[in-house]
């Protein structure tokens, strides 16, 4: 593939690692950079022909064949606009939009356009994602009840996060959009999301969006989500999932205690991790930066998706879902109250019921709970259908 790559800071790097480097021959051959410093920068370290302070020329050139937008929130748009406009293929970082309405927009376009479109939320193509979720998926926790998961460091490395008319909110856009799809991605894509509870707050940052939030999110099925968020974390980055079934549970630790400690006194340290705050004590390196953090299975499943015809597991349309659960998050941490999901385009399961949790024992009995006791009895707790009356046996 030749790309044209918008955006020459630190996330349009750690792309461009991974696209030159991981399938060995895709190539970017544009560069865009709102200064020119920065694009000339990049053309060198990256070896790209062109570079440009120009969006349009960069995204309009005969070569290119797909954009990837690294871009400020603000400026996503704009961008998805142009390519659009000049019939390009289009990858972009997370979030879509600022906000639900903004993110709707820009699927509405690209489906108009007819344009390939992949939402590059690298999260949900871990290595450890994907063998959980295919965990997931195959059953080995039964049905799902509970999905959570973590993203908390010390906060952003550009300016522009720290603006809330940039990036249009703090934590819980920039962290809540992976969390969201994690735990959607566990619970079920096609299962709508319907009411958010969510906890924020500026507790640390001298900015005007909030630096810390917890959330939950409530599912059709009864399923429910749960976030943790912040740029408040010490310690570096910390990238955790739980999920939980009723025949199983999975622990997930992506960044921190991965199996990978180092001790140094930091005279000749350099970078360890993303997000790492501190160069010298105990450290924990991560082996393969670009493969943990699924950038490599990500471009991998765009670029093979747009060479076969067929959709990414990620779009637009995840990103415009996860736009309106956050848009949810926001306004109930201002009201205090459980606020409804509203999705004006939703393309999953519709009428779907609270799934049944009573398991039948016998005729007369549901199933509570069976165990074997440190004595050695087996017994059962049983509740009776016709009384509600719970009772145990003792089996042996």
């Amino acid at each position: 593939m030749k790309i044209a790559m918008l955006g020459s800071g630190f996330i349009g790097r750690f792309y461009a690692d991974s696209l030159q480097g991981y399938r060995s021959k895709d190539k970017i051959v544009t560069i865009y950079s709102r200064r020119e410093e920065s694009a000339k920068k990049f053309a060198q370290d990256y070896d790209v022909p062109f570079s440009t302070t120009v969006m349009e020329e960069a995204i309009n050139r005969p070569e290119v064949e797909v954009v990837c937008i690294s871009l400020p929130n603000n400026l996503h748009e704009e961008a998805v606009l142009l390519c659009c406009k000049h019939k390009k293929a289009v990858i972009t970082t997370k979030p879509l939009g600022r906000n639900a309405e903004e993110a709707k927009r820009m699927l509405q376009a690209v489906e108009k356009a007819g344009i390939f479109n992949g939402y590059l939320e690298d999260l949900v193509y871990t290595p450890k994602f994907i063998k959980a979720h295919e965990s997931v998926k195959n059953g080995a926790l039964g049905r799902i009840l509970w999905a959570k998961s973590r993203e908390t460091h010390p906060g952003p490395h550009s300016d522009w996060f720290w603006d809330i008319e940039q990036a249009g909110g703090g934590c819980i856009l920039d962290l809540g959009c992976h969390c969201v799809e994690i735990t959607r991605s566990y619970i079920g894509k096609d299962i709508k999301p319907v009411e958010v509870m969510c906890w924020a707050d500026t507790q640390v940052k001298p900015i005007d969006a909030e630096d810390h939030a917890i959330g939950l999110v409530k599912y059709e099925n009864g399923a429910i989500a749960q976030f943790e968020v912040s740029w408040t974390f010490r310690g570096g980055l910390d990238l955790r999932d739980e999920v939980m079934g009723t025949e199983g549970t999975i622990w997930v630790n992506s960044f921190l205690r991965t199996g990978f400690e180092m001790f140094t006194t930091g005279k000749a340290a350099n970078y360890v991790a993303e997000k790492a705050e501190s160069d010298k004590g105990w450290l924990f390196p991560v082996g393969d930066e670009l493969n943990e953090l699924g950038y490599n299975h990500m471009f991998m499943d765009m670029f093979n998706s747009m060479e076969k015809g067929t959709q990414p597991k990620e779009t637009f349309y995840d990103g415009y879902v996860v736009n309106a659960v956050l848009d949810a998050a926001y306004k109930s941490a201002k009201t205090k109250q459980w606020e409804p999901v509203k999705l004006d385009i939703w393309r999953g399961k519709v009428g779907v019921s609270k799934d049944g949790h009573l398991v039948e024992y016998d005729a007369n009995h549901y199933l509570v709970k069976e165990e074997v006791t440190h004595y050695g009895a087996k017994k059962v707790i049983l509740k009776n259908k016709k009384n509600g009356k719970i009772t145990e046996q003792v089996l042996s």
